[in-house]
């Protein structure tokens, strides 16, 4: 029973599973047929797609055609939108550039500038011809903007600028040279900075440059004017013929000023423009000055010229001053240093052919001397030589330059004629880089020294008659010259080299002691012995000697003893009456003893009993005639 119940599950089970089958095959056939007719709905529909292609296929190429172009469109009109903004912002730009910078506000109006230049730079590129009356008022508003920018700078340069100033406030209380204020400085650089961001108005030809130098280089000549004419009027001198003294004339108050003005001038152009317009801006300002400066040099330089005996001196000081605030100014701004030396070049050749001319100078004065003293006193000529030498050390360096540049004995006529072209401008090449300015100094004046006294000899010798006086006029001018070389500033650069003065000493003591050969004579004696009774040489007794000559030579003798003692004291009369410096007395004196007393003390010692001690002959005896050659020197 158990196993019916059993079978009878199981074909319940099977005969569900049956059943469920059966649907699932049913369900299937359904979904086949649905399949078949999607099938067939597809192919249709892929059918009709094919058609709605080919029929919308131009379409769609032709409508992203049309989208492209309307794409194109709308670029266009934004583009003439922007490009219209400004003809639309025209009106209040105009606005602002007619009220000015003043009335505008300087920041605000060079803003619309800028805007104004952007504007007109975008429709220039555009190329439309639809801007071209736009672009023209677009030009016709920038101009006058630049213009009323120009009127601005004019403006308040001219506000700030007085039309002179005393340098002689700043320069004697050591104050700085005024200079524009900040404020302007700003203003007037923003003015030039947006000018030349234009490129139209930039450079140092620009509109606002030429107004700057317009309006300061009037002030810097009115200012330093007085100054120029100071210079002039100080080189007259109330006496003619008096000898320039260092610092006596105003260019170096003149050229210290002129320094000072101009650096605070470049200080201001600094401050305004841009650094590649600096140094010709610089110049164009100055020139003025400049020219004023030049056309003084060239008034001195007349004046010097004409008074070059005593003046020379100026053509020095003017030399060193110039290249002094040329190399400064040089140093600071790199400029008119080329300007300085064209208008120094006059009195600088000045100073050059000065020093050639002042050794014919002496020529000329020693070949007019018309009469000397007849003692044998020097000439005024001597003294003013060596002053004028004197003088000339005050103003070593200017002259070692000019000394340098000519070289060694340069300064001769001959040399001078011969050498360099008078207006040729020094360069590196003619100098002798190995010089010293001191050592040629000294040299020029061991030249002028050795031509005065060369041309005071031969005058002398023309004007005195006794070889005598010349000696005492020669060795007297000797001595002064070497007195006052000595006790100078001379001293130091010729000390070592006045043994050139030694010649002349012997050329004016041989001159004088020359009549210590006509004495001399008197001194030798000629006995006639023969062989037998030839005298001993050595210590003689006078009166043996006596005893042993002959009447007749007994009367030489006592001649000789006789016209030695006229002779002598007559030269010692003259030698007293000379007029000798303590040193030539001292010279002359003690070279007459060297000479003369030896021959007389050995004449004496052999002859002196040739009148017994009755001092009818023998005048003097080895003591008193010692004695008076000791009172020779002093």
């Amino acid at each position: 029973m158990a196993i019916g119940l059993l079978h009878s599950a199981h074909h319940a089970i099977d005969e569900e599973a049956r059943a469920e089958v059966d649907v699932l095959n049913s369900r299937l056939e359904k979904t086949n047929q649905l399949t078949k007719k999607i099938q067939f709905c597809l192919g249709h529909l892929e059918a009709s797609g094919q058609s709605v292609r080919e029929v919308a296929g131009p379409l769609s190429g032709e409508t992203k055609r049309l989208q492209l172009l309307g794409n194109n469109v709308d670029a266009v009109l934004a583009a003439i939108e922007r490009l219209r903004q400004p003809a639309d912002s025209k009106d209040n730009e105009e606005q602002i550039i007619r009220a000015g910078p003043e009335k505008a506000g300087l920041s605000n109006y060079l803003a619309c500038l800028k805007r104004l230049n952007r504007s007109f730079n975008d429709m220039q590129a555009s190329n439309l011809r639809a801007n071209q009356h736009t672009m023209a008022d677009l030009t016709r508003l920038i101009t006058t903007g630049s213009s009323q920018l120009e009127n601005y700078f004019d403006k308040h340069l001219r506000g700030e600028t007085p039309r002179s100033i005393e340098p002689l406030h700043f320069i004697t209380k050591d104050k700085s040279f005024p200079v524009l204020s900040q404020d302007i400085t700003t203003r007037l650089g923003l003015v030039y900075a947006h000018l030349s961001s234009s490129n139209l108005h930039g450079g140092h030809d620009s509109p606002v440059s030429s107004i700057y130098a317009e309006v300061r280089g009037p002030y810097l000549s009115s200012s330093l004017a007085n100054l120029a004419a100071a210079s002039v009027n100080t080189a007259k001198k109330k006496n003619p013929g008096a000898m320039y003294r260092a610092g006596t004339n105003g260019i170096g108050t003149y050229a210290k000023a002129m320094e000072g003005i101009f650096l605070s001038e470049y200080d201001n152009i600094c401050s305004i423009f841009t650094r590649d317009v600096w140094g010709t801006l610089f110049q164009f300002t100055c020139q003025a000055a400049l020219t004023e400066l030049a056309r003084t040099i060239r008034e001195l330089n007349a004046h010097i010229k004409a008074h070059l005996g005593t003046d020379c001196y100026l053509a020095y000081e003017v030399t060193d001053i110039l290249s002094n605030i040329s190399g400064n100014l040089d140093a600071r701004t790199g400029e008119l240093k080329a300007s300085l030396s064209a208008a120094l070049k006059p009195v600088r050749e000045t100073a050059k052919l000065s020093l050639a001319e002042l050794l014919e100078d002496t020529k000329r004065k020693v070949g007019g001397v018309q009469a000397l003293q007849p003692d044998g006193a020097s000439t005024p000529l001597v003294s003013e030589l060596v002053q004028r030498l004197q003088a000339m050390v005050a103003f070593l360096r200017p002259i070692s330059s000019i000394m340098i540049s000519l070289g060694d004995g340069g300064w001769k006529a001959n040399a001078a004629s011969s050498g360099r072209a008078a207006d040729a401008i020094p360069s590196l090449v003619s100098f002798d880089i190995g010089a010293d300015g001191r050592d040629l100094f000294a040299h020029y004046c061991l030249d002028s020294i050795d031509i005065l006294l060369s041309s005071l000899e031969q005058r002398a010798k023309a004007l005195l008659r006794s070889k005598a006086v010349v000696g005492v006029f020669i060795a007297n001018s000797v001595v002064i010259i070497e007195r006052m070389v000595r006790d100078s500033d001379l001293g130091p650069l010729l000390d070592s080299r006045l043994d050139t003065l030694e010649q002349w000493r012997k050329k004016a003591t041989a001159s004088y002691t020359d009549i210590c050969k006509d004495l001399s004579v008197y001194l030798f004696d000629t006995i006639h012995t023969n062989r037998s009774q030839r005298p001993t040489s050595g210590q003689t007794d006078s009166a043996s000697v006596v005893k042993g000559l002959s009447s007749k030579d007994k009367d030489k003798i006592k001649e000789k003893f006789t016209q030695f003692n006229g002779a002598f004291d007559d030269m010692v009369s003259k030698h007293r009456s000379y007029s000798m410096e303590r040193e030539v007395r001292a010279m002359f004196g003690e070279d007459i003893r060297q000479k003369l007393q030896p021959l007389y003390d050995r004449f004496w010692d052999r002859y002196h009993e040739i009148d017994k001690g009755k001092g009818k002959y023998v005048k003097y005896d080895k003591s008193s005639i010692a004695a008076v050659f000791l009172s020779l020197a002093s």
